[in-house]
């Protein structure tokens, strides 16, 4: 897989979810979960999605806010059951005359993903409290 010349320039790593991505800010506050683990109170990433790629249905246990950047990225929501279910859509883009909104948010624990556009796409997302991969989840994989 060759690194996309924003990714290059960006310095962006491969997601797991599909994409490209990298950590620019954690807040320096902390906050103890329930469960009694340790987070930073937010976390902020850039993730790129080039034009025709998508990400996997996954979930996050934060609410997760995407930011537009550049282009415009086609996220769909599909609910907070065992596994995606009734999918709503928007699209995050700065083309506000096209109904594409500046800012969306994710809430914690409900599955979402992105489909494909004719354009790349660069967010960011703002997650908190701060996001971990120990509370990331991708959708378990079908035949």
């Amino acid at each position: 897989m060759s690194r996309p010349a924003l990714a290059e320039a960006l310095d962006l790593a491969p997601h797991p979810e599909g994409g490209w991505y990298r950590r620019t800010w954690a807040s320096p506050v902390e906050v103890t979960l329930p469960d009694g683990r340790v987070r930073p109170t937010a976390t902020l990433i850039h993730f790129l999605l080039p034009a025709g790629e998508s990400s996997a249905w996954h979930k996050v246990a934060s609410d997760e806010l995407w930011i537009a950047q550049q282009g415009r990225v086609c996220l769909e929501l599909g609910g907070d059951a065992d596994l995606p279910g009734k999918v709503t859509g928007q699209v995050v883009g700065l083309d506000l005359d096209a109904g594409e909104v500046p800012q969306a948010q994710v809430p914690a624990g409900v599955w979402q993903r992105t489909v494909p556009t004719d354009a790349d796409a660069l967010v960011s997302c703002l997650v908190s409290p701060g996001f971990d991969f120990a509370d990331f989840q991708l959708e378990p994989a079908t035949d």
